[in-house]
């Protein structure tokens, strides 16, 4: 198994990747080879997971990668790696500054030193000028990986100074054939999960591995067809707040225990013991570090509710213009039926609308309720009195 074995219908961004890292790997071409590089992709369709299998050829000296040095990318233990992520809102200045200086370290045990950057698109402007220097003379031993949903979510002087590799979305076939291959997911269930996660990797392995997560998501669809008045609207609301609480618990929860525990032990406190005072300032930050992914984490998974109820509505409205395409919720297809019946094209569109304003307010911090109540106000249901027939 190589270490791209595990990156699904990408295979151009691969060849790119591959030629770069056999470059690399040559001593003579090394130092022509492009040291800032930026993948770009939809959520799910594998940005990260390329990175990482891009690093793990550039620091193993081979473009198949080997299984000491993919054991260490996979842990983030390699001397030579380096990863700018965060659990928070935005990535900080502070970090930047910090893996900058980092990247002028002479690489370890290879040829070269990696630093990958997930969420890109998290760096605010003053933020991105910091890392900009950088990228305009980077060490020759070093290569920067920048990921992001596109090239427009960062600023343009950044963009003219990386290669892009753009990534596409894998087909739903792709996917699913990667869940019953790595996760030996039943094949119905795997082809379900890809269709309803709309060929978001991540997503669809937690539908296809997690009960409960399919069982959050077909409460969501079914609370949103049963609105019939704006008070109901306000009580949807407020349950999908906590269907996307719960899910994003469930993301966190035993991350949280297992960093704790790792932390508690890495200070040399024994479990049941009490932590030092001197140590106590060390807890601390991880429990702040902790907050602020679960704030990040309930954010996504209310994002997550809005991109499945696109979905419905989307199709919604291929039933209602007759349009011969595949439904992504084709488990319920006679919900969809009868909700298209209930309703015209123009109410469903306007619906769509809505919910993508959801999705742009709160993503400028816009009380998440507030968008939620704003959005399903439009998606109520009352159909029109037939002509002659007074309502």
């Amino acid at each position: 198994m190589t270490v791209w074995s595990d990156l699904t219908g990408q295979d151009a961004a691969i060849a790119v990747l591959r030629t770069a890292a056999a470059a690399a790997a040559d001593s003579r071409a090394g130092a022509d080879m492009t040291h800032s590089w930026l993948i770009t992709g939809p959520p799910g369709s594998g940005r990260s997971n390329l990175a990482y299998a891009f690093a793990e050829a550039l620091l193993s000296g081979s473009p198949d990668g080997d299984r000491t040095t993919r054991a260490q990318v996979i842990a983030r233990s390699h001397p030579d790696l380096h990863v700018l992520a965060t659990e928070g809102v935005i990535i900080k200045v502070a970090d930047v500054r910090k893996i900058v200086e980092r990247s002028h370290y002479a690489p370890s045990v290879g040829h070269h030193r990696v630093i990958v950057v997930e969420d890109a698109d998290r760096m605010t402007e003053q933020t991105s000028n910091v890392l900009l220097k950088e990228l305009e003379e980077p060490p020759d031993r070093t290569v920067w990986i920048l990921c992001a949903p596109s090239e427009a979510d960062l600023i343009p002087t950044i963009r003219s100074r990386v290669r892009s590799v753009r990534l596409q979305v894998p087909g739903i076939a792709a996917v699913a054939d990667l869940l019953v291959r790595r996760d030996g997911v039943d094949r119905g269930v795997a082809e379900r999960a890809a269709r309803e996660a709309q060929s978001h990797i991540g997503m669809a392995h937690r539908l296809a591995t997690s009960a409960e997560a399919r069982d959050r998501r077909d409460e969501t669809l079914r609370l949103a067809l049963q609105v019939r008045s704006t008070p109901g609207a306000v009580l949807t609301a407020a349950r999908l707040i906590e269907i996307a609480g719960d899910d994003a618990k469930a993301i966190t929860e035993l991350r949280d225990a297992e960093e704790r525990e790792h932390t508690l032990r890495s200070l040399g406190v024994a479990p049941g013991q009490a932590v030092p005072a001197a140590l106590r300032s060390q807890l601390r930050a991880l429990e702040e570090d902790q907050k602020r992914r679960a704030t990040r984490s309930l954010r996504d998974g209310i994002d997550r509710i809005l991109v499945d109820l696109a979905s419905l509505f989307r199709d919604i409205l291929v039933t209602q213009l007759g349009a011969e395409v595949d439904l992504v919720n084709l488990d319920i297809a006679a919900d969809v039926d009868r909700a298209a019946a209930s309703a015209t094209p123009a109410q469903t569109l306007a619906t769509l609308d809505a919910i993508q304003e959801a999705r742009i307010r709160i993503d400028a911090n816009v009380q998440p309720t507030l968008a939620l109540e704003a959005m399903l106000v439009s998606a109520i249901r009352r159909p029109e009195p037939v002509r002659g027939v007074r309502s």
